[in-house]
């Protein structure tokens, strides 16, 4: 699996009535789009603060918002709470925002004996917000969403609504296209070849890294400005610079893949879910499978498919303003229930 880069990418034209038909959208309530602040394909992240609860401490990137219900944004593999830059600033009018990075991403510092396990990066993720004690609308993107199912699994009082974009469901194509570089996956094995490939990959040029990565996280790598380039190479210097960067990189990758073979399936998580649940793909996704979107949408009790046309894995990046309005019709209809008790929205 590639890593989700820093950076957003400049507005989507809209899709025709008949496009949003095709690709679900018509099913999934939308927000009034006059109702967001104006995109700014400049904004710069969010401050960032390390913050301790429930006993982990984790840095993160906060949106200043109104009271009510929070929400937070869990990232995916290799990926940090810049992610979420542009779609907690849209949904900033709505909620205050809390976008994380997972231990050993971004700039929080993994516990000592932490094992990069999805259950443990879940068990980080549930204790932070049983710290809180508060309901949260729980957004999670790739890794992130298999988090955020975990979380919304076993404490169901801690998540008011769900939204899972591309989530890290089972994907065991043998597909070469998944990667951006091959030597990711040999950066995997032990003994001299994992060493030769993860000593290959250290010497590419942030740029030729940040690129890689466009090519298998975006639909249309070409959209991608070059100020976004300039930062996303950056941010790849400063994490090269962290002590703990590459190993829980690697560590959560093998962890994450093993999940899908070996221990409880994420399907059966899934199906444990309570909230009200809304699951965006892009059907352009590279690293885990557009096939996937429906049947992850069928296993949830309470959920509702937004597929974006000619996105990739990283939806909330390349489509923020989309997303921003499925996201906000679930935050207002999410709680809405008819006579049978199935979801309205």
């Amino acid at each position: 699996m590639s890593v989700a880069p820093p950076f957003r990418l400049p507005r989507r034209p809209d899709r025709t009535a008949d496009e949003r038909r095709d690709t679900g959208t018509a099913a999934v309530p939308l927000a009034d789009a006059d109702s967001f602040p104006a995109f700014d394909a400049h904004r710069r992240p969010w401050p960032g603060r390390e913050v301790t609860s429930g006993g982990v401490s984790l840095h993160v990137r906060e949106t200043p918002g109104p009271d009510g219900t929070p929400a937070v944004y869990v990232h995916g593999l290799g990926g940090s709470a810049l992610n979420w830059t542009d779609l907690a600033a849209l949904l900033g009018t709505r909620a205050a925002g809390t976008a994380v990075d997972l231990p050993g991403f971004g700039r929080s510092r993994p516990p000592a004996g932490f094992d990069f396990t999805p259950a443990a990066h879940t068990d980080a993720l549930l204790c932070f917000l049983a710290g809180r004690n508060e309901p949260v609308h729980l957004v999670g993107n790739s890794l992130g969403g298999a988090v955020a199912l975990g979380v919304a699994a076993r404490r169901p009082e801690l998540v008011r609504t769900l939204t899972l974009i591309s989530p890290a469901m089972p994907d065991r194509r043998p597909d070469p296209r998944r990667m951006a570089d091959i030597r990711l996956a040999l950066a995997l094995v032990p003994g001299p070849i994992g060493e030769r490939a993860r000593a290959g990959l250290a010497a590419i040029a942030p740029r030729a890294r940040a690129e890689q990565t466009i090519r298998v996280c975006f639909g249309d790598p070409s959209l991608v400005p070059e100020h976004r380039l300039v930062e996303a190479a950056k941010e790849i210097v400063v994490r090269s610079a962290l002590e703990w960067a590459q190993e829980a990189g690697e560590r959560t990758a093998k962890a994450m893949v093993a999940s899908w073979w070996w221990g409880t399936s994420p399907w059966a998580v899934a199906a444990r879910v309570q909230a009200p649940t809304l699951v965006v793909w892009g059907d352009r996704d590279r690293l885990v499978s557009p096939r996937l979107a429906a049947r992850t949408t069928a296993t949830i009790p309470r959920a509702r498919l937004l597929m974006l046309p000619g996105v990739g894995h990283v939806a909330q990046i390349e489509a923020p303003e989309k997303v921003a309005r499925a996201v906000a019709g679930l935050w207002e209809r999410g709680d809405e229930t008819g006579t049978s008790g199935a979801p309205e929205w």
